[in-house]
């Protein structure tokens, strides 16, 4: 197994592990982390895509480079910004989860279904 698979072996890992988080978590901090994750495996996909290229002696190209530079910086700042919106919803309601979250999460440890 070559650097390019392994990498690539990786990343999928990643992308499963965020969709999973995303699915699974109620918390929009959890949601916001798992999306964090899923989108750090897309990066790394570009970034297998752009080495594969280069190792099959077509030469670097540039563009899922730009791509995932790009990307970076706006999963960078949506991630500030889904974080302060978090931040106010618990200075507003005492809770960071949602109306519809805590009345399942209630029924949940009320032993309802």
């Amino acid at each position: 197994m070559n650097t390019a698979t392994l990498f690539g072996v990786v990343a999928a890992a990643l992308v499963a592990l965020g969709l999973y988080g995303l699915i699974v978590h109620p918390q929009p901090l959890r949601k916001i982390l798992a999306f964090n994750l899923l989108g750090g495996g897309m990066f790394l996909i570009f970034g297998v895509v752009a080495r594969r290229g280069a190792a099959a002696g077509m030469g670097g190209d540039p563009v899922p480079q730009a791509l995932v530079i790009t990307g970076l910086v706006v999963a960078f700042s949506a991630t500030a910004l889904a974080v302060a919106l978090v931040v106010r919803l618990f200075e507003e309601t005492g809770r960071a989860i949602l109306r519809s979250d805590v009345s399942t999460t209630e029924r949940e440890v009320d032993g309802e279904s």
